[in-house]
């Protein structure tokens, strides 16, 4: 599955627009990742948890796109935007989406 930030991919036409697809996760922080990064905020640098709780969620929202794409007969998703919000506390959704469509060749 080809994946695109963009509206179209170079040298390749879209011959199906095929709608909407997403995928979302909603991850609650460790609390051992929230004690390090207590600790973190004393001394400065980066909250390496956090960031590997990010890519995680990130992640798992694409596979969730990917397969909803795939349903629909897509070989790829343009387009593709992230969102993230707080649904309470302490716990947060990473949300991805774009457009499934079917490429010439």
């Amino acid at each position: 599955m080809l994946l695109s930030n963009v509206e179209i991919v170079p040298d390749r036409k879209v011959i199906k627009h095929l709608g909407l697809v997403q995928g979302s996760t909603v991850r609650a922080k460790h609390f051992g990742r929230d004690f390090m990064a207590g600790l973190k905020n004393i001394v400065g640098g980066e909250l390496v948890g956090y960031t590997e709780l990010l890519n995680e969620s990130r992640d798992e929202a694409i596979q969730r796109m990917v397969e909803q794409a795939h349903h629909l007969g897509a070989n790829a998703v343009v387009n593709i935007r992230f969102a993230t919000s707080n649904v309470a506390a302490g716990a947060s959704e990473v949300f991805a989406y774009g457009t499934a469509v079917l490429l010439e060749g």
